[in-house]
């Protein structure tokens, strides 16, 4: 077990990001909040098992997405693309006049996106997470993270503007 006080502060330090994530995947407070708690428990019995403490940001994000994909394992396929071979399909996203935005719009329009959309661009845009960190914690390859994460964003852009997409997003630009 991890002791108490590294526990606590694992808590105060990582549940909001992590809530955010779970909800942003889930669309349910209630499930969120398991999906939470679910991997906090999984800490506190197998957390002692990390070796890099450095790594405990991506072991809990990596934690809550596969007690998620477990949950949903048989309503989700998850089609692996490499991003070579669909580099033309990708839409280009012209900046946007979306820079005011609520959370509440956002949240909004990235549950309509499909799941296979919602991880990449919840954890790049909501957790600001690297392609690398996204890739560790989806298990998948970084050309996959590329194209998930560009698909999102282009169908993402135009949920929020009703836009058709033109150019590639940034961090900047949605």
């Amino acid at each position: 077990m991890a002791d108490s006080v590294d526990f606590e502060n694992l808590v105060v330090g990582y549940y909001s990001p992590l809530y955010q994530f779970a909800f942003s995947l889930a669309r349910d407070e209630a499930e969120a909040c398991d999906l939470t708690q679910q991997t906090f428990c999984i800490w506190a019995e197998k957390g002692h098992q990390l070796r890099d403490k450095s790594k405990v940001k991506t072991w809990l994000f990596t934690t809550l997405h596969r007690e998620f994909l477990g949950a949903r394992r048989r309503q989700n396929k998850f089609q692996h693309i490499e991003i070579e071979f669909v580099g033309e399909e990708l839409p280009v996203i012209p900046p946007a006049s979306v820079n005011q935005l609520d959370t509440a719009q956002l949240l909004a329009a990235l549950a309509k996106l499909d799941e296979i959309y919602q991880a990449p661009v919840a954890l790049f845009y909501m957790q600001d997470c690297s392609y690398n960190e996204i890739a560790e914690v989806l298990e998948v390859p970084l050309g996959t993270v590329k194209s998930r994460l560009t698909r999102g964003l282009g169908k993402l852009h135009q949920l929020l503007t009703g836009e058709s997409a033109g150019s590639r997003p940034t961090r900047n630009n949605l």
